[in-house]
């Protein structure tokens, strides 16, 4: 059975663009980010299952997030990227870069999933639990792999 996707655009469409507004911290980025969660449904309606259409969106609009993210970071329109501010605080400009530095070696070394589940657990503050309802992983997994990330940060502070 596909989705109705307008259903799904009217239900969930404001809790879809508080995710995008939280993770882009921009109202016209989470705006458009909002669309291309829901273009993206359209693009995938018929192979998707209509359970737990809140925790799809949620992590459909994570992704489309962090890609977004990504795509800056490669051509940045700003000096001040936003979401680095989030996680190393206002340190100033040095520490902001060695933590730039180092964030992009760590989650270089791991799969893009694993940046979704430590942003999930670490910025958004979900529970293991949580982050693995979101992903679609066992609490297992999910405690697995937040501690293999652990680990090769810890390698790479030693560095």
């Amino acid at each position: 059975m596909a989705i109705d996707v307008e259903a799904y655009y009217r239900t969930y469409g404001a809790m879809v663009h508080r995710r995008c507004r939280f993770m882009l911290r921009d109202d016209d980025a989470a705006l458009d980010a909002m669309q291309d969660v829901f273009v993206e449904l359209l693009r995938r309606e018929k192979d998707l299952v209509h359970a737990a259409p809140s925790s799809l969106l949620y992590t459909i609009a994570t992704n489309i997030c962090l890609n977004r993210i990504r795509k800056a970071k490669r051509r940045p329109e700003t000096k001040d990227d936003e979401i680095l501010q989030t996680i190393a605080g206002d340190e100033g400009p040095e520490r902001k870069t060695l933590t730039s530095h180092f964030l992009d070696r760590l989650f270089d070394r791991e799969p893009e999933s694993t940046r979704t589940i430590a942003v999930l657990h670490y910025v958004d503050g979900l529970t293991l639990e949580e982050t693995a309802l979101q992903i679609g992983m066992s609490v297992s997994g999910v405690r697995k792999r937040l501690r293999q990330l652990r680990a090769h940060g810890l390698e790479l502070q030693d560095l």
